[in-house]
């Protein structure tokens, strides 16, 4: 059901609002997480390289997914909020026309260059063809990506956390099922983890753009409604591509960090695999959340009532830091019996990797999280350019000081010291550009209107 954010107690709304949300990315992220668990434990170590090394790669197709999902998202909930319904529909249809020809395009890359990516960010000869085959069968299902994402943002504008979380729910779960079967039946290897994640996705992309579409059948606008519109594409471009930008930046950071990581061999890269899919579980999940506090954002911007906004951000910081804690004990207590879920009679290394991992990055999780309730604010008020310098201020120092502090005494382990230093410096900036904007006791009335 539709849901209005702009009323009621701030806290309230947005705790009901981002929970499921939060549900909904601990589904989408056992996606990843089956595919790594059925390659490592039913196929084998260098399946599960295989899957982590081609997995870097796949997140830059899923940050243009992303940047679309999160650009129709914004533009939705503002519109929403105004009720201009008819503007809305509009921008969604807009939206499927954009991220339609986007996707066509990476296609054509994806399906020509292969190859050369994985060439590119030194896969090991032992793990290539995996590599390969795994990446060429996800590329073919990037139209289920794409308009899954289009539908959760659209989903998420119209105030409706509950119904992207039970679609995936079922497809996960669903995903999970398949992949053991496909693997342990058939015995198909990493094309049965590949194929089980394209027919999962698909199903559930089907759906949840059926759902969306009577949704919007029957909010009963008469007159006849554009198809697109120019000045809503720029809208929509406005807040995609700063978020493309971040989220592509963010996969080519990693890919190089996986460059530096392939030259430790199969069994580190194994156990960066494994711990490196927690840890994207955590930071994915409370992006999402601050994905949700945009859309609370612009629907209040749409409404006109930012004094909301400092309220949901106060809200934001209690959600995530709750979330946190058991996560942190969990992966700083409990990391290597969680990372041997990943893997069948793991080497030494492989799980030592792991540990080390999840040891120095799960206390920072209390940092992270409170720059990307910060984020969700300045994007969901179109303050793109300051989004953008502190989330590549956090990239360009967690790079640059893997490869610095990979060639010390520390090894791999240097390359995890680099993310704590990333992401202090990026969340100190992203809590100053709010509270230069929302924190005193005055708002800013010229915030960009998106």
């Amino acid at each position: 059901m539709n849901k209005d954010l702009t009323s009621g107690n701030p806290q309230s709304v947005l705790w009901r609002f981002c929970m499921p949300l939060f549900g909904s990315i601990i589904f989408q992220q056992l996606y990843n997480i089956a595919d790594s668990f059925v390659a490592g434990k039913f196929v084998g170590e260098n399946a599960l390289a295989a899957v982590g090394n081609s997995y870097e790669i796949t997140l830059i197709f899923i940050a243009f997914a992303f940047g679309c999902n999160m650009g129709c998202s914004v533009v939705v909930s503002k519109l929403f909020g105004a009720k201009n319904y008819k503007g809305m529909k509009t921008a969604v249809y807009t939206a499927c026309i954009f991220s339609a020809l986007v996707c066509a395009a990476l296609m054509i890359i994806g399906i020509t260059s292969s190859s050369a990516l994985l060439r590119l960010i030194r896969t090991p000869d032992e793990v290539f063809a995996d590599s390969e085959l795994y990446l060429d069968i996800y590329v073919w299902g990037l139209p289920f990506v794409f308009f899954y994402n289009i539908a959760t943002g659209i989903f998420s504008a119209l105030g409706d956390s509950k119904t992207p979380f039970f679609f995936l729910a079922a497809s996960s779960l669903s995903n999970i099922a398949v992949d053991i079967w496909f693997v342990k039946a058939f015995n198909m290897g990493v094309a049965g983890v590949a194929w089980a994640t394209f027919i999962c996705q698909g199903i559930s992309c089907i759906l949840a753009m059926t759902v969306i579409f009577r949704r919007l059948v029957k909010m009963g606008i008469k007159e006849k409604i554009p198809l697109f519109d120019g000045r809503l594409l720029k809208q929509i471009v406005i807040i995609a591509v700063p978020s493309i930008l971040q989220q592509s930046f963010i996969s080519l950071g990693n890919i190089a960090i996986q460059s530096i990581i392939n030259g430790f061999g199969a069994a580190v890269m194994a156990g960066y695999s494994a711990a490196v899919k927690l840890n994207n579980l955590v930071v994915t999940s409370f992006t999402t959340l601050g994905n949700g506090i945009s859309n609370y954002t612009a629907q209040n911007l749409g409404a006109q009532k930012p004094e909301r906004i400092k309220q949901g951000f106060r809200a934001g910081v209690k959600l995530v830091w709750m979330l946190n804690l058991p996560l942190f004990l969990l992966y700083f207590f409990g990391g290597g019996i969680v990372l041997k879920l990943f893997m069948d009679e793991p080497t030494e290394l492989a799980i030592q990797t792991g540990i080390t991992y999840l040891k120095i990055l799960s206390p920072f999780y209390f940092v992270v999280s409170a720059k990307l309730t910060a984020d969700g604010i300045l994007r969901g008020t179109g303050m793109m350019k300051k989004f953008m310098l502190a989330t590549f201020t956090d990239l360009i120092l967690r790079v640059v000081l893997a490869f610095l502090f990979s060639e010390t005494a520390l090894g791999a382990t240097g390359i995890w010291c680099a993310w704590p230093v990333g992401w202090c410096v990026a969340t100190v900036l992203s809590i100053v550009f709010y509270s230069r904007t929302f924190a005193g006791k005055h708002f800013r009335t010229d915030i960009k209107q998106v």
